[in-house]
């Protein structure tokens, strides 16, 4: 029964449908009208009647697999089979069939199949791909239809383009992959020998070169010893032939390959040319010279029975004896040895020492320990002084010397070392500075005070003397700052002179300087502790030398010693004042000098350092500045504004003291010293504002002092203007490290 025409019911086919093209059926091929598709589907791609769907690429079971297309899902993997086939050869007697092997590759991604057959030596045969990658059709009468993965198993023939493959194996991933299918595989099978390949083989086997061939392996030795070099010193006295000199020279064996170089050491000025080599590079004979031999006449290999035709067909036999060779012997590593004489060519060359690499090769591979060098020169006469003439009185000594050492006169060199370390550093001036009274009769030169300056930097001294007032005397220089003779010594001589050093000054000291006679009296504190520092420099400021003078005092002196604190100090507080020590050493027989007495004074005395009045700094700080008619204070603190980086206000010593020299501050050492320490902080910085402002003597000035407390202030370090730093003495101390004990003082 029909079903009625209801909404939605209708016999028309192409409701619905999208796609009406039509598929092309009729071409041209080589000029020749033909039906091409007669497989292609009707119209919209609908089947015709007798046609069939067939599968594009290999189709799974449904719900195996992921649901990604196979180029995605198999990407990259190809089932790999070995197989092989059989190619006929009728054109040859020696064989009849080749088998030849070769691999197919499947690659899963498109069921493309790919041919390769792996290259062998010497076949003759164009190999390599032998069907490139495409998808292979089935033999007839399906080739309408491409191999897929369900036609490949192990054990089994396929045929490619009537050329039919015999598959016997696989790699074990497409083991894996074909067993996961569900594809039962055969066991593998083995294939065929190729009887041209085997007799082929047999013939290599038994195949002989036409000479003789004996390896000699030199490979290792380089390998493990390349780049590796002994070095040698050796000698040459070549004086008994004609015009003939000693010489020396430089070996240099290659451990390699065992050759050696040598090279010849040639001292400037010797006349002699600068060849590039004396030995060029080779191995060395122990007996040479040697006789020429014929060409031929030496080989590395002996042959020996001799028969067949010569050249090809012959046969030879090595004589692994090597009877008749001539056998010549060359200088190995253990001929060369410390003290040993080698023969270069028939020059007998004396080894003389080595390096530190060749030391170490032999003690390792030799156990060899001396390495004493040999002495191969002979002892040369000491130079004979060169008489210098007397000094003239022209110029300095030294450079008077310096004119008689060269035809082209240069200056005396100074000390630059000395000169670096000694020299300023900061507020360090490195200076030693001493008061100083003349030795005269003459009343009025009495009373005149001295400060005499010794630089460290140069050995160089300067005197100056300070005013005062209605003394009759302008002070000022007296002494310009120079090396200063020792007195007692010639002037025209040949020997340079002696000059003052830094130790023939001490406190005590008498100096005759340019004939004029000095009594050191005091020293400043820097003067002092760099002696201290230095003691060692300095005995007169050694505290265990002097100690040392004081414990060799008698018994009886001991006593006295003792005694005499005792009734220096009644009360037995332990100390006692700077004055009664200071006579106490003086009257003893181990003349000890003021210096000397003044060192143990510093070291058991109760240092007392006296404030500095803040303001009376700050007065002679302004009144200096302003004799000096300084201003700069604007551009100062934008010098220190730029040094602060963090604008903290705040900036170190060191870093004032470089902007101070950067401005010339016109204020001495120990005045910025003690500026300095008035307006540092707990981290050791200073204020600069609260400092530039004091110091600024233009915005606030700061009530004017007498010139005597100016001067007195500049003269503290004198000691005569100001009360001494040593005034008490722990005696207790003193004879604890002099005399071992000072308990039983009363006793005595």
């Amino acid at each position: 029964m029909a079903l009625p025409m209801l909404p939605g019911n209708s016999v028309n086919r192409n409701l619905g449908k999208e796609k009406f093209h039509k598929s092309q059926h009729f071409d041209y091929s080589n000029g020749v009208a033909m039906m091409v598709g007669s497989e292609k589907p009707g119209i919209g791609g609908e089947l015709l009647l007798g046609q069939s769907a067939r599968p594009k690429y290999s189709l799974f079971p449904k719900g195996e697999g992921s649901n990604a297309p196979a180029w995605v899902a198999f990407d990259k993997q190809v089932l790999c089979f070995d197989a092989y086939f059989q190619e006929a050869v009728p054109q040859r007697r020696e064989e009849k069939y080749r088998v030849r092997k070769c691999k197919i590759y499947f690659y899963l991604e498109d069921d493309t199949i790919q041919v390769v057959e792996p290259e062998l030596k010497n076949s003759g045969i164009p190999q390599g791909t032998l069907i490139r990658r495409h998808r292979i059709p089935l033999p007839a009468p399906k080739d309408d239809c491409f191999y897929n993965v369900h036609h490949f198993n192990i054990n089994q023939e396929i045929v490619f383009y009537n050329r039919t493959f015999m598959i016997t194996d696989c790699d074990p991933f497409t083991r894996n992959f074909l067993i996961k299918m569900g594809v039962r595989l055969i066991p593998p099978a083995s294939t065929p020998a190729d009887p041209y390949a085997t007799h082929r083989q047999e013939m290599e086997e038994n195949m002989k070169p036409l000479r003789p061939y004996e390896r000699i392996d030199t490979l290792k030795q380089f390998l493990e010893h390349d780049r590796k070099v002994l070095r040698f010193y050796c000698y040459w006295n070549d004086t008994e032939s004609m015009f003939g000199d000693s010489r020396e020279l430089i070996l240099h064996y290659f451990l390699a390959d065992d050759t050696m170089e040598i090279y010849e050491v040639v001292l400037p000025n010797s006349g002699r040319d600068a060849v590039p080599k004396f030995l060029h590079r080779g191995k060395l004979p122990k007996h040479a010279p040697i006789p020429k031999h014929q060409p031929g006449e030496i080989t590395d290999r002996t042959v020996l029975n001799v028969f067949g035709p010569v050249g090809q067909g012959g046969r030879y036999i090595l004589d692994s004896l090597k009877t008749g060779a001539v056998e010549e012997e060359f200088y190995k590593d253990c001929d060369l040895t410390i003290g040993g004489v080698i023969n270069v060519w028939g020059r007998r060359m004396l080894i003389c020492d080595c390096d530190n690499f060749t030391k170490e090769y032999y003690r390792s591979k030799y156990g060899i320990e001396d390495f004493t060098p040999v002495s191969y020169q002979a002892s040369f006469p000491p130079k004979p002084a060169r008489q210098v003439p007397p000094y003239t009185g022209f110029g300095s000594e030294e450079d008077s010397l310096c004119s008689c050492q060269g035809l082209l006169p240069k200056p005396p060199q100074k000390d630059f070392k000395k000169l670096m370390e000694k020299d300023r550093q900061g507020l360090v001036s490195n200076v030693l500075r001493f008061v100083a009274k003349m030795l005269t009769d003459s009343p009025v030169d009495k009373e005149r005070v001295f400060i005499i300056y010794f630089y460290l930097s140069d050995d160089t001294i300067a005197v100056f003397e300070p005013p005062q007032r209605n003394s009759g005397v302008i002070g000022g220089k007296f002494l310009k700052r120079g090396q200063v003779k020792k007195p007692g010594q010639e002037l025209f001589k040949s020997e340079m002179s002696e000059y003052f050093t830094a130790q023939d000054l001490y406190v005590g000291a008498r100096l005759d300087l340019n004939n004029q006679p000095f009594q050191l009296l005091d020293a400043d504190e820097f003067t002092f502790s760099y002696m201290e520092q230095h003691a060692d420099e300095f005995p007169k400021a050694n505290i265990g030398t002097i100690i040392s003078k004081v414990k060799s005092i008698s018994e009886e002196e001991q006593k006295k010693v003792k005694q005499f604190f005792t009734m220096s100090d009644p009360s037995s507080t332990g100390f006692i004042p700077y004055e009664s020590f200071r006579t106490l050493l003086a009257e003893m027989d181990v003349q000890l000098s003021e210096h000397e007495i003044i060192t143990l004074g510093r070291n058991y005395s109760l240092r007392e350092q006296p404030e500095v009045d803040l303001s009376l700094v700050l007065a002679v700080a302004q009144d200096q500045l302003k004799k000096k008619n300084f201003e700069n204070f604007t551009d100062m603190i934008r010098a220190f504004t730029h040094e602060d980086r963090d604008r903290s206000g705040h900036l170190s010593s060191k870093e004032a003291q470089i902007i101070f020299k950067a401005f010339r501050l016109p204020l001495s050492d120990d005045l910025q010293r003690a500026l300095l320490e008035k307006f540092q902080d707990e981290s050791e910085k200073i204020d600069y504002h609260a400092f530039l402002s004091n110091i600024n003597w233009r915005e606030n000035p700061a009530p004017a002092v007498l010139p005597d407390v100016t001067v007195k202030f500049d003269a503290d370090w004198r000691g005569d203007a100001a009360d001494p730093a040593v005034k008490t003495i722990n005696y207790l101390l003193f004879l604890e490290d002099v005399f071992g004990s000072a308990t039983n003082i009363n006793d005595s």
